[in-house]
């Protein structure tokens, strides 16, 4: 564990070289713990696979002091969270009709069926929110259907395309540009601006997906 510098106002610590199953929830619990203590000094905290970046008000602490107040609070943050911290479970359903799926199958030597029976047969873990406003990073994806990210991003990739990259699975929760390998569509709304949260999803959540076929996802208004 170490603690950097993120420019002015921010202050980064490294938890971990490399994610772990529990790690999200940990992180998770880390940040409620140090919200509840030096919410006054902070202005913002981002969770990550292996990191927590806090945004602090630079006219109330600096990095040096901040760094003093974090370390008795970090003496036992790999301990495991409470029982009651196991994090929300979120079942989404999927079209698995995506423009890489017969693409994907094939570079993984597998069935479109066995793809769809992998993906959706795991259970996921939130360990991050960024890139655009929702985007929930899951993992971790099956290995047999790791791949990198394609070689040419496309500019514009449809709300609610769910996609895979290396060892991670997402759902785009609003039109962008966008580089992984898109498997399907969910028609549920994954961010929005007026709701409180704005994000179902949260860091340490549990996501499952189940497939759909194209007549129940357009009854729940997703939009081919």
């Amino acid at each position: 564990m170490r603690l950097e510098p993120a420019g002015a106002e921010a202050l980064l610590i490294i938890l971990a070289e490399r994610p772990d199953a529990g790690l999200p929830l940990r992180i998770a619990a880390l940040a409620d713990r140090i919200h509840l203590e030096l919410g006054p000094l902070l202005i913002d905290l981002v969770p990550g696979w292996t990191t927590l970046l806090l945004h602090y008000d630079l006219l109330r602490t600096d990095h040096l002091q901040l760094g003093k107040r974090l370390l008795p609070l970090l003496e036992d943050w790999h301990a495991e969270p409470e029982p009651s911290r196991l994090g929300r479970l979120h079942e989404l359903p999927v079209w698995y009709a995506g423009e890489d799926l017969a693409e994907v199958a094939r570079a993984c030597a597998l069935s479109e069926a066995e793809v769809i029976a992998l993906h959706s047969g795991t259970e996921y873990r939130v360990g991050a929110i960024g890139f655009v406003p929702g985007f929930a990073y899951l993992g971790e994806l099956d290995a047999r259907l790791a791949l990198p990210r394609r070689a040419s991003p496309r500019t514009r990739v449809p709300a609610g395309s769910l996609a895979i990259a290396e060892r991670q699975t997402a759902i785009y929760p609003q039109a962008s540009p966008g580089g992984w390998h898109l498997l399907g569509r969910c028609p549920r709304r994954l961010f929005d601006a007026r709701a409180e949260p704005p994000c179902p999803l949260a860091v340490g959540d549990r996501v499952r997906f189940f497939a759909i076929d194209e007549a129940a996802f357009r009854a729940e208004g997703g939009v081919p």
